[in-house]
C-alpha cells in the first residue's frame, strides 16, 4: 500500500482554489486500490489538520504525526496554489526529508513562479515572450518607467511579480490608474512587471509526463468577456463569464507546430516535472508569444488542464497513479 499524503489549502490567497484542486485529486485517487490517501489542510502558519480538525506533524523521518500515532509517508501530493506550493518552498522540505511528490522540483518552481526570472529564461531559451518592463521598487525613478512604458504602448498591464492565479494583476488604460496599480501590486510583491497590453487570443497547452514521456496537448483557448481580461474570478469563480474551449480552432499548422515545439523547449529547458500548463497570446498580427508558466495549474471543475489531458486521450487516474507508483 502506498501511503499518500494530500496537502491542501496553504493559508495565502489561493486557499480556497487549492481546497477544490484537491477535491478533485481526492476523487481521482478514491478508489485506486494500493493507495491510501489522507488529505490534511495547511493553514497560514504551516500547521496541517484533517478532517476533524486533529492537527498533525510530518518530521524528517517521513512521519506523519498525529499525537501517539504516526503514518509512514511515501508520497505527497502538494495541491497548494501560491505560496508555499508554488514558490517551491513545500517542495525543498520535501526534498530534505526524501519524499517523493507530485508536481515540479523547488528550482523550477520558484523560477516560474516568479514573472521575471520566468521571461529571463524564456528569452535565454530563446522562446518569444510579451514585452515588458521590470520595477524593483516603488519609488519614482524607477516608477518612470511604467510611465514611459504606458505611455508608448498606450494599455499596460501592471503584475505583481510573485503571485498566481491573476492575483496582482491590473489593467492600465490612463496615467490616473497606473499609481494605484503600482501601489497595489507592490504590496503583494517586491518586483513588478509592466507589461504591453496586447489584442491577444489567449491559448494554453498541458504538458506533462505520461507513461515515461512528454506529452503536450494541442491548445486549448480562454475567450474573456470583452469588458475584462481572465482574472481570478473569471478563471474560478462558479458565475464564470469566461468560455473556454479544449482545443482552439482555425490555428495554421505553422503556428501549433512552434507552440508545440515552445512549449516543450520550455517545460524541458525549466526541468520541469510531472505537469505544467504553458500559455501563450496569438496576436491579431500572428505573433505568438509564451506568457507564463504554471507549474501547478488548477484543477477545478471549469479548469483547462484536466480538459486538456482528457482531451488528448488520457486518464487522469491512471496518468497520476502512474507518477505515485514510479516515484515510489
Amino acid at each position: 500500500m502506498i501511503n499518500t499524503l494530500l496537502i491542501c489549502g496553504g493559508g495565502g490567497s489561493e486557499h480556497e482554489v487549492s481546497l477544490r484542486t484537491a477535491d478533485f485529486i481526492e476523487n481521482q485517487l478514491i478508489d485506486v486500490d494500493d493507495i491510501d490517501l489522507l488529505r490534511v489542510e495547511m493553514d497560514g502558519n504551516g500547521q496541517l489538520r484533517d478532517r476533524v480538525g486533529r492537527v498533525h506533524e510530518l518530521d524528517h523521518d517521513r512521519k506523519l504525526r498525529c499525537g501517539a500515532e504516526t503514518w509512514e509517508v511515501h508520497y505527497v501530493i502538494p495541491s497548494i496554489h501560491g505560496y508555499p506550493g508554488e514558490t517551491g518552498d513545500l517542495q525543498s522540505m520535501l526534498e530534505l526529508y526524501g519524499i517523493p511528490y507530485y508536481g515540479c522540483g523547488p528550482e523550477a518552481s520558484k523560477l516560474c513562479f516568479n514573472k521575471v526570472t520566468t521571461k529571463l529564461w524564456l528569452s535565454a531559451l530563446g522562446i518569444d515572450n510579451t514585452p515588458y518592463q521590470f520595477l524593483y521598487s516603488n519609488h519614482p525613478e524607477e516608477t518612470v518607467k511604467a510611465t514611459m512604458a504606458l505611455a508608448e504602448w498606450g494599455q499596460v498591464f501592471v503584475k505583481a511579480s510573485n503571485q498566481g492565479s491573476s492575483v496582482g494583476c491590473y489593467k492600465v488604460t490612463s496615467e490616473e490608474e497606473l499609481q494605484q496599480a503600482l501601489d497595489e501590486a507592490f504590496a503583494l510583491s517586491p518586483y513588478v512587471l509592466v507589461e504591453k497590453c496586447l489584442k491577444v487570443r489567449e491559448l494554453e497547452v498541458a504538458a506533462y509526463r505520461y507513461d515515461g514521456e512528454l506529452a503536450t496537448t494541442p491548445p486549448g483557448e480562454v475567450c474573456a468577456p470583452p469588458d475584462t481580461f481572465y482574472n481570478y474570478e473569471e478563471k474560478y469563480a462558479e458565475g464564470s463569464r469566461a468560455v473556454t474551449h479544449v482545443e482552439a480552432q482555425g490555428l495554421s499548422e505553422a503556428q501549433l507546430n512552434w507552440i508545440d515545439i515552445a512549449a516543450r523547449r520550455a517545460f524541458v529547458g525549466l526541468q520541469l516535472k510531472d505537469l505544467s500548463r504553458i500559455d501563450f497570446f496569438l496576436t491579431d498580427e500572428g505573433d505568438i508569444y509564451l506568457n507564463e508558466v504554471n507549474t501547478f495549474p488548477g484543477m477545478t471543475p471549469i479548469s483547462m488542464f484536466p480538459k486538456m489531458l482528457a482531451n488528448a486521450g488520457h486518464d487522469f487516474s491512471q496518468y497520476l497513479t502512474g507518477l505515485i507508483r514510479e516515484a515510489v
